[in-house]
C-alpha cells in the first residue's frame, strides 16, 4: 500500500466519496475503504486528474484484519462506513448493528494497534429521538427510537471509552439529513431528496409518509466534508472527545421541500410544475421534528455551512437532471419516501439557529 496519510471507511459511498475527493484536491494521500455493497467506483471517478493520490480498497469493516491492514500508516480515520438507514435498521436489525457497531470497534481498535490519533466518526441527529426541546444541542440526553439511532449512540460511547482509556483522539460528528449528488435515489431504503428529484423528473407519482409537516434539517453534503476537515485537522483541545452537532440550523417541512425540489426539477421537466404529492401512513421509528443548535462546531470548530438549503438543493437537482436525462433511466412508478420532504410550503425555510 502507499504512504496514505488519511484513511476513509465507506469512502467510495456518498459522502465518503466527497470527502475522500477533497482530500486528494487539497493534494493529500488518501486511502479508500469500502465493500462496494452500496459504494461505486465511479464516485471516484476523477481522482487521477487531482494533485493528490486515492488509492482503493476492497474490504469489509465486519473484517479486523482487513480493517487493520487498511488503517496500517495513517494518522486519521475518518470513518464514514455504516447501513445508514433507519428503516433498513428496523428490517435487520442484527446485519445492521454488526456493519455499524462491529465496524467501528474494529476501525478504533485499528487506530490504537497502529499509527492513527485521530478517528473521526459519521454519527446521526437520530440519537435524539422524538424530543421537543428544539433546537437540539448535544447536551440533551438521547432518546434513540430506532435500532440504527442506538447503534450510533453506542458508537459515540465506544470512542468516549477508547478516548479515556487509550488516548486515541476522537470527534463524532452528528449529522442531519444529508443530501447531494452521489446520494443513491434508488431502492427501498433511498433517502428522499434524491429519492423525490428522480420521481419528478421521471414524471412518477412522490408518496409521502405522514402529512408533510414532519420537518428536519437538512444538509448540503459539502458542509459534511467541511466539518469532517476542520474535526481532522483542529488541535485536541476542546475537540477530542466531542460530538458535534452538523446542520444548516434550518428547518424545513417535508412540505416545502417538495415543492422546492418541484420548482428546480420543472425547469428541466415542465410538467413537473402542476404535480402533487400523495400522503400515506407515518412510518414506525421517524421522529417529528428535528433542528439543530450548531453553535458548539461554529464556536470550536470554526465550521460555517457555506451552502444554505436551497442552494443545495439547486445543485443536487441539477446533478440529478443531468445524470437521469443523460441515462434515461428507468420507468415511470410511484416512489414513496418519508424522512424529508413534501405539500406546498406554507413559508419558506426558517433559519432559527
Amino acid at each position: 500500500m502507499s504512504a496514505a496519510r488519511y484513511l476513509v471507511t465507506g469512502g467510495a459511498g456518498f459522502i465518503g466519496s466527497h470527502l475522500a475527493l477533497a482530500l486528494a484536491a487539497a493534494g493529500q494521500q488518501v486511502r479508500v475503504f469500502d465493500d462496494f455493497s452500496s459504494g461505486r467506483l465511479e464516485h471516484l471517478a476523477g481522482a487521477d486528474a487531482l494533485p493528490g493520490v486515492v488509492e482503493i480498497v476492497r474490504g469489509d469493516l465486519r473484517d479486523a484484519e482487513a480493517v487493520r491492514a487498511a488503517a496500517a500508516g495513517v494518522e486519521v480515520i475518518f470513518h464514514e462506513g455504516a447501513i445508514a438507514s433507519v428503516p433498513r435498521s428496523l428490517v435487520e436489525p442484527t446485519t445492521t448493528l454488526d456493519v455499524n457497531v462491529k465496524g467501528l470497534l474494529n476501525t478504533l481498535e485499528a487506530a490504537r494497534s497502529g499509527s492513527a490519533r485521530r478517528v473521526v466518526i459519521a454519527s446521526s441527529s437520530a440519537i435524539y429521538g422524538d424530543t421537543r426541546d428544539l433546537p437540539l444541542s448535544e447536551c440533551l440526553t438521547p432518546r434513540p427510537l430506532s435500532p440504527y439511532a442506538a447503534h450510533k449512540l453506542c458508537d459515540e460511547q465506544l470512542c468516549a471509552v477508547y478516548g479515556r482509556l487509550y488516548g486515541l483522539e476522537t470527534v463524532a460528528l452528528r449529522y442531519f439529513n444529508v443530501f447531494g449528488p452521489r446520494q443513491d435515489p434508488e431502492g427501498a431504503y433511498a433517502a428522499v431528496v434524491p429519492r423525490w428529484a428522480a420521481a419528478m423528473l421521471r414524471g412518477d407519482t412522490v408518496f409521502i409518509n405522514g402529512d408533510g409537516e414532519t420537518s428536519r434539517d437538512f444538509c448540503y453534503v459539502e458542509n459534511v466534508v467541511q466539518a469532517n476537515l476542520l474535526a481532522g485537522t483542529a488541535p485536541p483541545a476542546g475537540v477530542a472527545g466531542e460530538v458535534f452537532n452538523i446542520a444548516c440550523g434550518e428547518q424545513a417541512t417535508l412540505n416545502q421541500v417538495y415543492a422546492a425540489i418541484r420548482g428546480l426539477v420543472a425547469r428541466h421537466h415542465p410538467a413537473a410544475a402542476d404535480a402533487a404529492p400523495e400522503y400515506s401512513d407515518f412510518r414506525p421509528g421517524d421522529v417529528r421534528h428535528s433542528l439543530a443548535d450548531i453553535g458548539k462546531a461554529r464556536r470550536t470548530l470554526g465550521y460555517e455551512p457555506g451552502h444554505t438549503v436551497e442552494r443545495g438543493l439547486a445543485e443536487a437537482v441539477a446533478w440529478y437532471a443531468g445524470a437521469l436525462l443523460e441515462s434515461g433511466a428507468g420507468e415511470a412508478r410511484p416512489v414513496r419516501a418519508g424522512d424529508q420532504a413534501g405539500r406546498r410550503p406554507s413559508q419558506p425555510f426558517r433559519s432559527r439557529v
